[in-house]
């Protein structure tokens, strides 16, 4: 039975109720281009960032009135109290994406899978209950509030604890930990017992665990009964040191990796008495720090280390399959495409997404049909307008005559300049080292005054960039690599059109290759060595897809 969540006791008289995070502007294709609203932006009402419970309750929220908002159940699941590992995380969006399920539904197919571990699956089911929960009780009350009781941010903080007070708080702390661990070790037998007559891969792994675990009750039990007189940290160092000397190599690495000592360290802050306080611990710090038995709970259960990504990513031999786009995306910032393209998180297109989709399609499909009226051209357009699920908001009609008179003007210039538009949409393959590039470029046009001579040129909704990223540039830089190296074309410029406001910037310079090479090694080692580091900045983290998952904003 999933836990009941009481209504009437979820906002007490005097708790400020945070509210679902005020509706924020996905930045626009173009800065005349009308502002369309992204209900699923985690900003505050102040335009910060939220502290991470703000941002927990706004996930909840999110997800409890919409289940497929796949990032925000991605962030409750990584937060506390549930905390799923990332590589168990991965799985549970690889099984969303092969089944065309939402996240809650793929979950509980995930705890069926036999690739999940045991401590994972009570992870999910703990989710499940506390959505079921909270779900049950929609009808009845603001979901903003049903994630706040999910969380359990209902609680009010209490009063100051004397110096007594707060060494009978780290005297509890260990009880309570004692018995959360003896609740554990108790469940870990059943479980295992019950699964040692399967014939499974994983049961001297699940053995382990379970006598890690009964370690760890022991270490409680000694740092209970611990001289009066040694601190905590001391008595630690020296239990961890004969627990260690007992165990396997594999129960070695588990009690290595468990969060169990930082949490009774924690504890122990709350008791600053000398003589008791760990080496390094402020004082100030020990004073107001506070004992939480929910906190202790999860830590006490908290997933033993991290397992690596590797299966999950985008392999193909001993490199990696990447695009220009890959690329990119990793330069301006390594966790979005850990996001994107390691863990995949499925997000839904934003309205400038979709109005770039379109207006690709209309430019790839009129040159394929080798259109040549300008009413072709407008009638593609409001096709693929039609298809594309945009309305008739006045917002949506003002998009649309912005793309109809961008495209009249391409139609206009198309016929009277100095090239030949000879291929669109056309694909490339090569590799670079280890790694395989495949990608394809929007048009390539040959230059009439130099029949051997031809420009590569990729569309852009956006708005024009300035000199400095024109220097930097790495796309179209790789497009002139895959031009030479996949269709033979030795003479190359680069451009980037930039449709609505009929503007081609030319990319100055030969193109470096060796640079272009570096660049793409550089980044797919980092790739495989799982260096997925956040670099925050404005430009990045506001048209960034994942900003409620990302814990650089909270920073």
């Amino acid at each position: 039975m999933p836990p009941s969540l009481d209504k009437d006791a979820l906002a007490p008289p005097g708790t400020d109720v945070i509210a679902p995070a005020e509706q924020g502007a996905i930045a626009p294709p173009d800065r005349d281009l009308p502002v369309v609203r992204d209900t699923r932006a985690a900003a505050s009402p102040s335009g910060d960032v939220e502290a991470p419970l703000d941002k927990d309750v706004v996930a909840w929220t999110r997800l409890l009135t919409d289940p497929s908002d796949a990032s925000a159940v991605v962030r409750a699941l990584a937060r506390p109290p549930i905390e799923l590992r990332q590589v168990d995380l991965a799985r549970v969006i690889q099984i969303a994406r092969r089944r065309k399920l939402d996240m809650v539904t793929a979950l509980a197919a995930a705890i069926e899978s036999p690739h999940v571990p045991p401590e994972a699956r009570a992870r999910m089911q703990r989710f499940l209950e506390l959505h079921a929960a909270a779900a049950a009780a929609l009808d009845a009350a603001r979901p903003d509030l049903l994630a706040r009781a999910a969380l359990g941010a209902e609680r009010e903080a209490g009063p100051e604890h004397s110096d007594s007070e707060s060494r009978q708080a780290l005297a509890q702390a260990l009880r309570d930990m004692q018995q959360i661990v003896s609740q554990e070790v108790l469940a870990d037998v059943a479980r295992i017992g019950a699964r040692m007559g399967e014939l499974r891969l994983d049961t001297d792994l699940d053995i382990s665990h379970g006598i890690a675990r009964y370690l760890e009750l022991l270490k409680l039990s000694a740092l209970a009964r611990r001289p009066a007189e040694q601190s905590v940290a001391d008595a630690l160092e020296d239990i961890n040191a004969r627990l260690l000397v007992a165990a396997t190599a594999l129960q070695r690495e588990i009690l290595q990796s468990s969060p169990l000592d930082a949490t009774l360290l924690a504890a122990a802050a709350t008791s600053p008495t000398a003589g008791h306080e760990p080496a390094g611990t402020d004082q100030g710090e020990g004073r107001q720090a506070r004992y939480d038995k929910q906190a202790a709970r999860t830590q006490a259960t908290a997933p033993r280390g991290e397992p690596s990504l590797s299966p999950f990513l985008p392999r193909r031999g001993v490199g990696l399959a990447l695009s220009a786009s890959d690329i990119e995306t990793y330069r301006s910032c390594p966790l979005r495409y850990k996001f994107a393209r390691v863990l995949r998180i499925p997000t839904a297109p934003t309205p400038g997404q979709r109005f770039g989709i379109v207006m690709h399609q209309v430019l790839e499909r009129y040159h394929s049909a080798e259109a040549q009226t300008l009413a072709q051209l407008l009638e593609l357009l409001d096709v693929c307008w039609r298809r594309a699920g945009f309305g008739a908001s006045s917002d949506e009609r003002e998009l649309h005559a912005k793309a109809r008179a961008a495209l009249a003007r391409y139609h206009a210039q198309l016929h009277g300049q100095d090239s030949e538009p000879v291929w669109f949409e056309r694909q490339f393959s090569l590799r670079v080292g280890p790694h395989h590039l495949r990608g394809r470029v929007d048009r390539v046009d040959r230059l009439k005054s130099r029949p051997e001579a031809y420009e590569l040129i990729d569309y852009k909704t956006s708005r024009p960039s300035d000199a400095r990223d024109a220097r930097d540039d790495i796309q179209l830089s790789l497009y002139a690599l895959a031009a030479r190296e996949s269709w033979g074309l030795q003479t190359t410029s680069r451009a980037y059109y930039y449709v609505l406001d009929d503007l081609k910037v030319t990319l100055p310079g030969e193109t470096d290759f060796e640079r272009v090479r570096d660049v793409v090694e550089e980044i797919g080692e980092s790739i495989l060595g799982q260096r997925f580091e956040p670099t925050p900045s404005k430009r990045a983290c506001a048209l960034c897809d994942f900003r409620i998952v990302c814990p650089a904003a909270e920073r």
